[in-house]
């Protein structure tokens, strides 16, 4: 009587274990959101960008590689030796945003 009594404990046991983990695949996992992502195309491709007062990188890089952020607005400036710098505030939202700039040359 005693192992019958067991069994049936470990056969209760184990159907709860998978009832439980039916429920926990059932159950949908966190979808985490797409971030906010920066593509810098500029002319000269040899300007550096700024976002938010920090260097991100050059222009070259950042137009074949997009830098993530959080969404938001941000501050970006592109400047390259011999041109004007040039500010503008994106609003970043998830996905890539693209910024183009053509930087004007500083007269001689």
């Amino acid at each position: 009587m005693r192992g019958t009594l067991r069994a049936v404990r470990r056969a209760h046991a184990v159907s709860a274990l998978f009832a439980a983990l039916g429920v926990a695949a059932c159950t949908p996992l966190p979808v985490r959101p797409e971030p906010a992502r920066l593509r810098v195309v500029a002319v000269p491709e040899t300007a550096t960008v700024y976002v938010d007062d920090r260097f991100a990188g050059s222009a070259r890089l950042l137009a074949l590689r997009p830098l993530a952020f959080a969404p938001g607005a941000r501050h970006v400036t592109v400047q390259a030796d011999g041109y004007f710098p040039h500010d503008v505030t994106v609003t970043l939202r998830p996905g890539i945003t693209t910024v183009r700039v053509g930087l004007r040359a500083v007269p001689p």
